[in-house]
């Protein structure tokens, strides 16, 4: 992918960076058989079997077993086709009523804002950016911020040098547009493609301007609500607008669903969400991009072009996407969506093994296909039994009687953590942290997940990473004991993207902590945060 967005990734390691009524579908061609096709629920897209829409179960048997032979942590995988859900899974312990953390691939929600304001005349992608912030301006404009406008906004070519969403989160006072109109200007807006999250950020400041109200809640009764989302949520930055950018959540099918609405044309259940003429625009090439192979472009999915925050790809179509592999992807001859979360630390590969595995397999050709009910069967069995598993090694140690129990006093630290407990049972290990106004208590299965009994939102005090942006997120947990006096304790963020881990190595009446994120862990760098002794008083 682009190396700015290398960077970010890298950055995130190391603290840098945080971070009904059945619809009315489209069809290309032909209809599932009606005994063939099952709604969930009122707020769902419809169901079907995969040879009902014209696939193989043999062909998305063969895409999960290469997905699970890929070492690549996929969260979920949905796919959609003629507008029916033909398969859906998640990997315990995410679940598929989980919301999860989308990265950049919100752009494509931003994106969205932008063209329903513009159905509405509220602003045009001529209109030029400075026009409105004029309280926020610099006392000397440039000719290069003079004439960028929205469509520049909209396609990374603003004219930066570097992205510019490090320079807004550091700025001291918090005006995120202020900081941004401030910046240098080096190239002509619309001459250079440059990824910048900084400038999806100021489109949702722009929709805020002129609608007064935060995208997440323009969003609400124009998007949201007609394609039955629900549940999301959206960071802000300090002045109250909606990152753009990044920092938005919600569920599988949620992605699925905006895929569709561009597949779509924008219309649904009947009805204009957005014009075809935006959506026309948006998902095909506005700008030459620069990804990660300018020298081969066959090579990479980042060199196809861009347009109003959608990518093009390599076999055809489009997609939204974001840091670690979260991605809808739509191919329109195909008649096929694609919703996709993970933690790839190589999002090039992921999308490969959908080109290599699904797109070559299917074509245009939608008609219904005579099915094999063993194989119909065999994919229902496989979609419910994905599975991402913890460590796993030892469930008992003779240890454990003797630190039962005990509180340990930590040395001072910057991860605001006082004192640790342990409790050890039969069935789970019970750690309880204590901070300096706030105590914590997770549940921790020996050699398996725990997620019941860790519901709460806590992730944003569990020995947070110093400079990090941490949502909160409910958690999975589990325990297992590397040696007898060596704990390793994983906990996953299942409404994020990633996880942590944390070393417990006793020796008489200390324990020395020590921490591995899973960034860190993927990209091969150092954790930020240095161990921690503690000892029984």
């Amino acid at each position: 992918m682009c190396s700015n967005r290398r960077l970010f990734i890298r950055q995130l390691s190391t603290g840098a960076i945080g971070f009904t009524i059945l619809p009315s579908l489209t069809f290309c061609k032909g209809e599932a058989r009606e005994k063939e096709i099952e709604v969930n629920n009122s707020s769902s897209l419809p169901r079907s079997t995969p040879e009902a829409q014209g696939i193989a179960s043999d062909t998305i048997i063969n895409l999960i077993h290469e997905i699970e032979n890929s070492g690549i942590e996929f969260h979920s995988l949905m796919l959609v086709r003629n507008g029916y859900v033909i398969a859906e899974g998640w990997w315990y312990p995410y679940a598929e009523d989980l919301k999860h953390q989308l990265y950049s691939l919100s752009k494509a929600f931003t994106s969205t804002g932008v063209g329903l304001a513009v159905k509405e005349d509220l602003l045009t992608v001529e209109d030029k950016v400075i026009s409105f912030f004029p309280d926020q301006l610099p006392d000397e404009i440039s000719e290069n911020l003079e004439s960028m406008k929205v469509k520049h906004l909209l396609t990374m070519s603003v004219g930066h040098e570097t992205d510019t969403t490090g320079q807004l989160r550091d700025d001291p006072d918090g005006d995120w547009v202020k900081k941004f109109l401030s910046l240098p200007i080096a190239n002509k807006p619309g001459s250079v493609f440059l990824y910048n999250t900084g400038a999806t950020f100021m489109l949702s400041a722009i929709v805020q301007k002129v609608t007064g109200e935060k995208l997440i809640d323009y969003l609400k009764p124009r998007l949201f609500e007609p394609l039955n989302i629900e549940g999301m949520d959206w960071l802000e930055s300090p002045s109250g607008i909606n990152t753009g950018g990044y920092g938005l959540r919600v569920k599988t099918e949620d992605i699925a669903k905006l895929g569709q609405l561009y597949l779509q044309k924008g219309k649904w259940e009947g009805k204009e969400i957005l014009t075809e003429e935006w959506v026309n625009t948006a998902t095909s090439k506005q700008i030459e991009s620069s990804g990660s192979n300018p020298n081969d472009p066959s090579t990479s999915d980042w060199d196809q072009g861009y347009g109003y925050k959608f990518w093009m790809c390599r076999p055809g179509g489009y997609r939204a996407d974001g840091a670690f592999g979260q991605y809808s992807i739509v191919n329109p001859e195909r008649n096929l969506v694609v919703a996709i979360t993970e933690q790839s630390f190589d999002m090039q590969a992921s999308m490969t093994l959908i080109w290599d595995n699904l797109y070559t397999k299917v074509d245009s050709n939608s008609e219904e296909i005579s099915k094999d009910d063993s194989k119909v069967e065999e994919l229902k069995m496989l979609l419910g039994g994905l599975k991402m598993n913890p460590p796993m090694q030892s469930k008992a140690s003779k240890m454990s009687a003797s630190i039962t129990g005990k509180t340990f006093q930590l040395e001072s630290n910057d991860l605001e953590a006082k004192a640790i407990t342990f409790i050890i049972k039969n069935s789970s290990c019970e750690l309880v942290l204590e901070e300096e106004n706030n105590t914590i208590s997770i549940e921790c299965g020996w050699n398996e997940w725990i997620v019941d009994g860790n519901k709460k939102e806590i992730a944003k005090t569990l020995f947070p990473i110093p400079g990090r942006i941490d949502i909160a997120s409910k958690i999975a947990a589990s325990a297992t004991w590397e040696t007898d006096n060596k704990l390793l304790i994983t906990w996953q963020f299942i409404e994020n993207v990633h996880g942590d881990s944390i070393t417990c190595f006793f020796e008489d009446n200390t324990v020395k902590i020590s921490f591995l994120n899973s960034v860190a862990r993927g990209t091969g760098v150092q954790d930020p945060r240095p161990s921690i002794m503690g000892t029984v008083e």
